[in-house]
Parts: C-alpha cells; structure tokens; sequence
C-alpha cells in the first residue's frame, strides 16, 4: 500500500454496513484494495466475540492484512447529567478501551452520546471529558471528543476544540467530521486554528447541495469529491496545521450498500485519492 502524502486512508466500516459483510471479511478486502486502516464500531467486535472469536487472532488478522486500526468507533453516555447513568457510561467506556487494547488501537471516539437532545454547558462537558481521559490514561486509549452536527450540545468544531482545550489534559484531542461540520454550520476555515495536536481523526465524506443543510441526514453523505465540500481548501488547511494522519471514509449511503462491496471499497478509495490529487496533493 502507498499512503498519500501526507495522509494515510482508512476505511469506517459503516461504509460497508449494509452488504452483510462479517468483520474479519470486511478486514481481508480493506486491506485487499489498498487501505492503510479499519476503522470498526464496538458491536461489531462484539458480533464477533460472541460468535467464539478471538480477538488476538483478530488483531493478527488485522496486521497480516497490512492495517492499522487508528480508532474505534463506540458509544458510551459519559457527559449526561444523572451521575449513575455517568458512571455506567464510563464503565462502557472501559470495556470499549479493553477492545482498543485488544486489537491493538490507540484510540477510542467520545461522541455526545446520550445527550443529543438536551443542552449541557460546554464547561460542564470539559470537566467530564476530562474524566474519560483520565480513564485513557490509566488504561493507555486515548478518547477522542467527537461532534456531532445533529446534537443540540457538542454539534460543532469549536465546541469540541473548546472541550478538549479547557478539559486540562494533555491527552486531550478531537475528531474532525467533514459532514458533521457542515450539518453543524460550523466554518471550515477554522480548521486553520487547529495544531498538529488538536486533531486526532479526519472523517472524509461529501454531501449535495440538496437536501438542504437543515434537511440533510447521515444517510445522504456521499463520496468525497461527489458533493459540494470545499475538500480542496479543507485538504490544504489539515496539511498546513501538520495533520498527518488518516482520512477515514465514512458513509451511510444505501445506494452504496446495494452495490458489491469490492466496488464500493475501491471507489471510495480512488475518490480519496483524487480529492487528494486536486487539492494539490495538499503538501
């Protein structure tokens, strides 16, 4: 495989969700048409524990297949209000970090699960961050704060650079989604604000003009380059603060669900590539 510079190219496997694919068959065609990453969601190693599988094998299998797993994709109610159901949620967090371990990743999302609906002071979700970190920390995952454009708290990049700031950790770090920015209306020049450290992840995806903004789902990304993202600028602007890790394709589309999942895979990977062309090869 050959990493674009400066980036590597992983793939999120909800790309992949709907064609019925078990993980260790998503694994050997990621790696097959020329990823350098998997990104996988916890129940998906849980479908595979549960069915006797192993997960040192798995990590094995991982490696053989010439990936990394960069980060895991979970979800665990660690910024509610109700101090039990915290708990839980931290609880759920170290189970998840345990599945990080387990195969070998460094990272594990920390999106604002639980709270999409309700509204927290973003000085009150830096405090409780900060205690999912300190959790990392003592397991060895880093959680990564996540936004997401739908949520009523958390739904913007500043909102996520501000947690992560004021949580007082070093470890502290934020995932970048190029759709949850848009849907967030979040500006992609403040990308330009962000360091090498601040950004953990990049969730490349597209989206069309249409649905409109207010309107749009999830489920109408589409590949990078097939929408209306200012990828050249967003590109340039990862490249110039010193990001230089994955660009992780992430899609929920079902169209593409319907079509073979080799197809999917290695359009998705050439779309990488060309976006990456375009924006000058974004040195």
């Amino acid at each position: 495989m050959t990493q674009i510079t400066p980036f590597g190219t992983c793939m999120n496997t909800s790309t992949l969700r709907g064609q019925g694919l078990a993980l260790v068959e998503m694994i050997d065609l990621v790696g097959e048409t020329g990823y350098d990453g998997i990104e996988p969601w916890v129940r998906e190693l849980d479908a595979y524990t549960a069915q006797g599988g192993s997960l040192t094998e798995l990590r094995q299998r991982i490696s053989d297949a010439g990936l990394t797993v960069p980060n895991l994709i979970g979800f665990f109610e660690w910024a509610v209000d109700d101090p039990v159901q915290r708990e839980a949620g931290l609880a759920e967090a170290a189970r998840a970090m345990a599945l990080c371990i387990a195969v070998g990743c460094p990272r594990l999302a920390t999106p604002p699960s639980g709270i999409t609906e309700t509204e927290v002071p973003l000085p009150v979700l830096a405090e409780r961050y900060r205690a999912v970190l300190e959790l990392g920390a003592r397991m060895g995952v880093v959680p990564v704060v996540e936004f997401w454009g739908l949520s009523r708290t958390l739904s913007r990049l500043g909102d996520a650079v501000y947690v992560a700031m004021e949580s007082g950790h070093r470890d502290a770090c934020v995932l970048v989604d190029v759709f949850h920015m848009y849907k967030s209306g979040s500006p992609h020049d403040g990308l330009r604000l962000a360091g090498p450290q601040t950004v953990a992840l990049v969730h490349v995806n597209d989206y069309p003009a249409v649905p409109v903004r207010e309107q749009i789902t999830d489920a109408d990304r589409v590949y990078p380059g097939d929408g209306i993202a200012p990828l050249d600028q967003i590109l340039r602007d990862l490249a110039s603060i010193g990001y230089r890790g994955m660009l992780s394709l992430e899609l929920f589309n079902a169209s593409y669900w319907r079509q073979e999942a080799r197809t999917v895979a290695e359009t998705g990977l050439a779309k990488i590539r060309r976006a990456v062309e375009r924006a000058g090869g974004a040195k």
